[in-house]
This record gives C-alpha cells, sequence and structure tokens, in this order.
C-alpha cells in the first residue's frame, strides 16, 4: 500500500478551484434556465467528462509515473462502473416522486454537491485508518467480498424509497408540501416554511450516495491509498455521473447481466485487499481484469438480451 500521496497543497486547490469552477460554468451558464436533459446533449457531456478525467489521468502519468497513471485510470474505471448500477436507484427514486424530467437535473447537480463533501470525508478516514491501522484493509476487503456477494443475489425490484429511513422519519417531523410541483426545494405558504417532495428526493439520493461510498471508495482503496489519487478518480466519476444518467438510464433494463460483473469486481477487488500482505497483484492486472469483467458482463446483455425485460420505473429524457 501507498505510504506518500502525490498531491501537494497547490495540486490540491488547484484541482478543487477546477470542480467548482466547472459545476458553477454547468449550473450559471449551460442550466441556467430549468430544462430536460436531451439525448444529444447527455451524450456531449458525458464525452467532456470522460474526456477530461482522461486527460487529467495523461498528465498523472507524465508527472507523476506510470504506476499512479494506472492507479487513477484504475479507480476511475471501477467508479465510474459502479455509478452504473446506482443510477437505476435514482430511476426509482424520480418515478417514486414524480420527479419530473425538466427538475432531475437540479436534484442531481445538488446531490452530487453534497456527494463530493461526503466523498472527502469517507476518503481521508478510510486512507487514514489504513496508514493508522494496518489491519483495517481487511475489514475493507470484507465488505466488498459481503457486497459482491449480496449483490449477486440482487434485484432492482429490490429498491423501495418508502421503505427510506430518512424519508419515514422526514415524513414524520417536517411539514412537507404536497401538492408542490415547482422547482423550490422549500416554499412558504401561509407564513409556514414548507419542504417540498423535490427536497425529500434530493435527501434521498444523499442517502443513497453515502451507501453508495461504502462499496465505491474501499474498492478504490484496494487499488492504492493515495488520497489524491482516490479523490480526484472519485470525483471526475462523480462529476459525469449525471450526464450519464440522462444518458442511460432509459437503457438500464437492457444490461440484464452487468450486476454479476459488478459483483465479480467488487469480489476481485475485496480478494486482492484481503490478500494484499500475500500476493502484490500488478496494477496493470487489475486494470485488465476489471475491464475484462465488465466487458463481458455487458457483451453478454447485449448478445442475450432479455425477452421480458421491462423498461424502468420513469423515463428520465423526453423525445428527441
Amino acid at each position: 500500500m501507498d505510504a506518500a500521496s502525490v498531491g501537494t497543497p497547490v495540486l490540491w486547490i488547484g484541482f478543487l478551484v477546477f470542480v467548482f469552477a466547472m459545476l458553477a460554468l454547468d449550473l450559471g451558464v449551460f442550466n441556467r434556465k430549468i430544462h430536460a436533459i436531451r439525448f444529444k446533449e447527455a451524450l456531449a457531456w458525458s464525452m467532456m467528462w470522460i474526456s477530461l478525467a482522461l486527460l487529467f489521468d495523461v498528465g498523472v502519468y507524465f508527472y507523476f509515473g506510470a504506476e499512479q497513471g494506472l492507479q487513477f485510470l484504475t479507480g476511475y474505471v471501477i467508479e465510474k462502473a459502479l455509478s452504473v448500477d446506482n443510477l437505476f436507484v435514482f430511476v426509482v427514486i424520480f418515478g417514486f416522486f414524480r420527479v419530473p424530467a425538466s427538475l432531475q437535473h437540479r436534484v442531481l447537480f445538488w446531490g452530487i454537491l453534497g456527494a463530493l463533501v461526503m466523498r472527502a470525508a469517507f476518503i481521508f478516514a478510510g486512507t487514514a485508518l489504513i496508514h493508522q491501522f494496518h489491519w483495517t484493509i481487511y475489514v475493507f476487503g470484507a465488505i466488498l467480498v459481503f457486497t459482491g456477494i449480496k449483490l449477486l443475489f440482487q434485484q432492482a425490484s429490490d429498491v423501495h424509497p418508502e421503505r427510506n429511513p430518512v424519508v419515514r422519519l422526514l415524513s414524520r417531523v417536517l411539514p412537507i408540501a404536497t401538492s408542490h410541483e415547482g422547482p423550490e426545494f422549500f416554499i412558504k405558504q401561509n407564513g409556514r416554511w414548507l419542504v417540498t417532495s423535490l427536497f425529500i428526493a434530493l435527501l434521498t439520493i444523499e442517502v443513497s450516495d453515502i451507501v453508495f461510498a461504502v462499496d465505491s471508495i474501499p474498492a478504490v482503496l484496494a487499488i492504492t491509498t493515495d488520497p489524491f489519487i482516490v479523490f480526484t478518480s472519485n470525483i471526475f466519476a462523480i462529476l459525469g455521473l449525471r450526464s450519464l444518467y440522462f444518458l442511460l438510464a432509459s437503457m438500464l433494463g437492457n444490461f440484464r447481466f452487468l450486476h454479476f460483473g459488478l459483483a465479480a469486481v467488487l469480489l476481485f477487488v475485496g480478494a486482492k485487499m484481503i490478500g494484499a500482505d500475500l500476493i502484490e497483484v500488478p496494477i496493470g492486472l487489475s486494470l485488465g481484469v476489471v475491464g475484462g469483467l465488465l466487458v463481458i458482463s455487458v457483451g453478454a446483455s447485449l448478445l442475450f438480451p432479455s425477452k421480458d425485460a421491462s423498461p424502468p420505473p420513469s423515463s428520465p429524457l423526453p423525445p428527441a
């Protein structure tokens, strides 16, 4: 495991400035007006985020070496792949709260902004624990193996937003505006502040991301414990999550074998973490295994489509 980080204060500050500048450009310029994200727009943004991540990886490769470059790329691929499986949860949440297509980008924007803060806390806590208490790598590895086994038997229909403890608690303690359909998270009626269903959907997504982080961050920590590499690969994948959602959510039902591939990835990186002191797996081999498992699962889904596949609960895209 890594003992030091390539990230200097200048690099950390520069990367954070870049992230917030891109978010401000996204919300303040390109998505200043509320609108439904169409396929071509989602595709353009997805290609842009992937290109930026690969360009950043090239910089890491040339400035810090091939090992760090491969670590970033492997971490990015793992996080990106796991986020695809999480997109179906977003579809279910939006369908349950009846969030119209024109407002889904707004919810995901603020949801991802909150995820940046939570992921940073998870990453620094995780890397600190591993460096301070080496035995915690076995705990993280066991979590990944358990999650991988669970994912093998998990179905999309297992997602039930109404059972989310946060939703149930907020519905009891907060005054909720049941009939509001605008873009606001809070409204004032008859001198009283109310939260809207859009805000509850946002909080549900935030809580879901915490659950996702328990899977994805240890998976990247199995590749490297350099906080800068883990954080940047995670954040690049998260920043592209919104456009990926609008690009793929309506097609998720076609990837019938994807969860098997993701489960295999989690089992592989979990076993790699548990056996780190016994067998050193080259980072290039890790990238090849992860990429191969994903290609096989996606390829099998396309070659052997389900005859009775049902569409997602709601479509995030309007007609082209």
